[in-house]
């Protein structure tokens, strides 16, 4: 099979090296790709977002299966121009991508078909959302309705950070147009869970829980980032909060997507809250998370390639998904002053240490190849995963590994994966 993953960070780098251990993958493409991807793929310098080229090299290469990695193209239709093209796709259409794309989308589906998940109001004009702050119960969430690299979401703990919040999401355009509508929704207490689900429109099967790390500081300080680290399995995510899901969230979710003539397939992400009252839905994704896809591959046993094509043609039921007992931990080297301002193309040295290492596995996010060799190409560099007997075993690899990587603006979390001493 010709494979073509659209693409170029951390999650695609995994999806890409799971594709690769495939015996039935014979060539594999990448678009854009990165300096990671190019050692397992031929990378073709297309822009995710350009359905017309994508579409176009996929004829000229008879690609058998394209993967859509990002939530920007889904959303914006890219999957959709495949399937038009009759080129087999993994990755939902627009209709259902909205799922992401829009949160109050999302939200009035949970209400409606009776998805637990946070009380809410939806507001598209800045004056009626400050005047309903006013009889608001504190702290309170702020969520940009359209896509904002995950980072469109404010935890406001006083009145005055909530009107400011308001500020910054709908008069400042600080996400741009992703903030002309909001949803204002009760603050939720518990371990949050995100829990990756292959959906084949009717069936779903969730993969192995994890837990990832938003905030750029040590003790979940500083901005919101697009991961920092994360952790499979959580310890928190127990049989019965599993049968749970299974039953109240994921299930109902493919039913009534299905009900609203959005028939969803591909990977749906359920970002969860553990709350005293049972488990919430947070916010769902329309594709593999970046980092979980780095922890949850290295620990699949099934081959993807075989597990996607059930997906596209309706036979998930018949899957069975299996898991390595291992743990695994994922530990991001980021750019020094991401995720704001932050200095690129430093030479990387010590990827090559990863090569004979069984169970530690380097992903690239942000690099580049040059003449120089591989340099940092972005606020999130590489995804340094390991794996152990227990997340304690784990996650003392990861870091050990994080060590062999030397690049000039090195940063890194140094407490992912805390909360598995407080389980």
């Amino acid at each position: 099979m010709k494979v073509l993953i659209v693409g170029g960070g951390g999650r695609e780098h995994a999806i890409a090296w799971k594709c690769s251990q495939s015996k039935r993958v014979t060539e594999l493409y990448a678009a854009p790709g990165n300096a990671g991807i190019a050692q397992l793929a031929t990378c073709v310098d297309i822009s995710v977002m350009d359905a017309e080229k994508l579409v176009a090299f996929a004829k000229e290469k008879e690609i058998d299966l394209a993967i859509v990695g990002p939530d920007d193209p889904l959303v914006a239709g890219v999957a959709d121009a495949f399937m038009d093209a009759g080129i087999r796709v993994f990755g939902p259409r627009a209709n259902a991508a909205i799922i992401e794309g829009s949160k109050a989308f999302s939200k009035d589906l949970m209400k409606k078909y009776g998805i637990p998940s946070a009380a809410y109001e939806t507001f598209d004009n800045a004056d009626a959302a400050l005047a309903y702050l006013e009889t608001a119960k504190m702290p309170i969430v702020l969520k940009a309705d359209g896509l904002a690299l995950g980072k469109g979401v404010l935890i406001c703990n006083t009145l005055e950070e909530a009107k400011e919040g308001v500020k910054t999401l709908m008069l400042d355009k600080q996400f741009g147009s992703a903030g002309d509508k909001i949803v204002i929704e009760e603050f939720m207490t518990g371990r949050e869970v995100s829990v990756l689900c292959f959906c084949d429109g009717a069936h779903i099967k969730p993969m192995a829980s994890a837990q990832d790390h938003k905030r750029a500081k040590d003790g979940d300080q500083g901005l919101n980032t697009g991961g920092m680290g994360t952790f499979s399995p959580s310890p928190f995510y127990t049989d019965d909060v599993d049968k749970f899901c299974k039953e109240h969230v994921y299930q109902k979710t493919m039913d009534a997507m299905k009900a609203e003539g959005r028939d969803f397939t591909g990977i749906l992400f359920c970002g969860l809250m553990l709350t005293p009252d049972g488990p919430r839905v947070l916010e769902y994704n329309a594709r593999f998370g970046d980092p979980e896809a780095q922890v949850v591959l290295p620990r699949m046993k099934n081959d993807i390639i075989d597990v996607m094509e059930a997906c596209i043609d309706g036979k998930l039921d018949e899957v069975e998904l299996e898991f390595d007992e291992q743990a695994a931990v994922c530990v991001v080297l980021a750019s020094d002053g991401y995720p704001e301002h932050y200095d690129k193309g430093f030479v990387i040295d010590g990827l090559d240490t990863f090569k004979d290492k069984e169970g530690y596995y380097v992903f690239h996010a942000g690099t580049k190849q040059t003449d120089k060799g591989i340099v940092t190409n972005g606020g999130r560099v590489l995804g340094v995963t390991a794996k152990g007997r227990t997340l304690v075993e784990a996650r003392a690899n990861a870091y050990k590994a994080t060590e062999w990587i030397q690049f000039e603006n090195k940063y890194m979390r140094h407490d992912i994966g805390k909360a598995i001493d407080e389980q």
